[in-house]
């Protein structure tokens, strides 16, 4: 096999464990030790591939925040059908049913972590930031569409959005929000905002 492949294969089987142990444990189970035992690999394969632990971190925080590019472009298709509060809603489902909100937690939590990612991102957390981002394109679609009102600032309405989910699924004891409660929390925000085709019917 060549190396490329043999290395890429390696850091997908050391990430997808890193997203199993976030989302069963949380930041503090997620150990060198816990990562490789996960995926089934001898104890120095990590260190093999990454210079250290929180090496190997930045990287699988940033892989996850470049992979909600493909999430961005369907969003983005869907501008002009639905509604714009029923869009929203499914992204941020999908965006804080995956492992994004153990990811905000990780960066919290290790003081190396964000000092590492502040190389290659600057400002906020990696993964919100994307997700906020690719609200905002879209917002910025239905309002070319004029299914948001033109006064309306679709990058702080991204940002009100993602906030606001965020706080409905930062408890990870209990069982997440079902979907009608975070459409009604969309609801809310849009209807602070106002002008928002947020109730449109399919199709409109």
């Amino acid at each position: 096999m060549p190396t490329g492949v043999a290395i890429r294969d390696v850091r997908e089987q050391l990430f997808d464990a890193a997203d199993r142990i976030l989302l069963r444990d949380g930041p503090s189970g997620l150990t060198s030790r816990a990562v490789t035992a996960e995926a089934g690999c001898a104890k120095g394969v990590l260190h093999k591939h990454f210079a250290d632990f929180d090496a190997f971190l930045a990287e699988f925080v940033l892989d996850r925040a470049d992979r909600m590019a493909p999430q961005a472009a369907r969003l983005r298709e869907q501008a002009g059908s639905g509604t714009v509060a029923g869009n929203v809603t499914d992204t941020l489902v999908a965006v804080f049913g995956s492992v994004a909100v153990a990811i905000v937690a990780l960066v919290t939590f290790r003081d190396e972590l964000r000092a590492r990612l502040r190389d290659t991102w600057p400002a906020g957390v990696p993964v919100l930031t994307e997700a906020a981002k690719m609200l905002a394109d879209y917002l910025a679609a239905e309002r070319d569409l004029g299914r948001v009102a033109p006064g309306v600032d679709p990058g702080s309405l991204g940002a009100m959005l993602i906030g606001s989910a965020h706080l409905l699924f930062a408890d990870r004891t209990g069982p997440p929000p079902d979907r009608d409660t975070v459409e009604r929390g969309v609801l809310a925000v849009l209807d602070l905002v106002g002008g928002i085709g947020g109730r449109h019917p399919r199709g409109a």
